[in-house]
């Protein structure tokens, strides 16, 4: 199967999360192409964690950036410049799931967002929307940037307390799959994660 990309609507949704669960239930790999904010926990070191997978499948990051902050602006603040073009998928010889960082329109450089690296792979995205307040604007816009630049997308998963209504008009609206829905789980542990995961979602969809 081709490497699925997981971006969100925003930053703090339970992305990384999501993507954690998605690559353990596809038995995957695991990569993050840029890392702003090097304090520990990153989203590699989490997901490894929440998968029990080791550095052969949780794959390193290109670019790793010490401060938590758009990725354009980390980069400045250490003196890099991200080259858009050198963020290529690596290999793996099992399904690659890959993480954006934020939302969809985050900038990489002063003339780049990762829409537009994810519209050069034209891979199929997984949108991760919250189900709070504002998340209906919130995940249309995303849906629309994505068609606007062509972007295959697979479908939503929401995250967070049920909101029928809410992920109803979206999908509608929005003319996206929803692909199920990822409660908030306390305490979040692997075994929690994976059986949250088997709940809500078929696996078989992002196959």
């Amino acid at each position: 199967m081709r490497p699925i990309v997981v971006t969100g609507t925003g930053t703090d949704i339970g992305k990384t999360v999501f993507a954690a669960a998605l690559t353990a239930a596809l038995d995957g790999c695991y990569w993050k192409p840029v890392q702003a904010g090097l304090q520990e926990p990153t989203d590699s070191m989490t997901v490894a964690t929440l998968t029990g997978l080791g550095p052969d499948r949780v794959l390193p990051e290109t670019w790793r950036l010490v401060t938590p902050a758009s990725p354009h602006h980390a980069a400045r603040l250490d003196g890099v410049h991200i080259d858009d073009l050198a963020l290529t998928p690596p290999p793996c010889d099992r399904p690659l799931v890959i993480e954006g960082a934020g939302g969809l329109l985050v900038p990489l450089n002063p003339t780049t967002v990762y829409a537009d690296v994810f519209a050069r792979w034209g891979l199929p995205v997984v949108v991760c929307a919250s189900t709070a307040l504002g998340t209906i604007n919130h995940t249309l816009l995303t849906l629309e940037a994505l068609r606007a630049r062509d972007i295959p997308v697979l479908g939503v998963a929401f995250i967070g307390d049920a909101m029928d209504s809410s992920e109803t008009v979206i999908a509608d609206l929005g003319k996206a799959r929803r692909l199920g829905r990822l409660p908030w789980l306390d305490p979040l542990t692997p075994d929690g994660l994976a059986r949250a995961f088997a709940a809500n979602f078929d696996v078989a969809d992002f196959r």
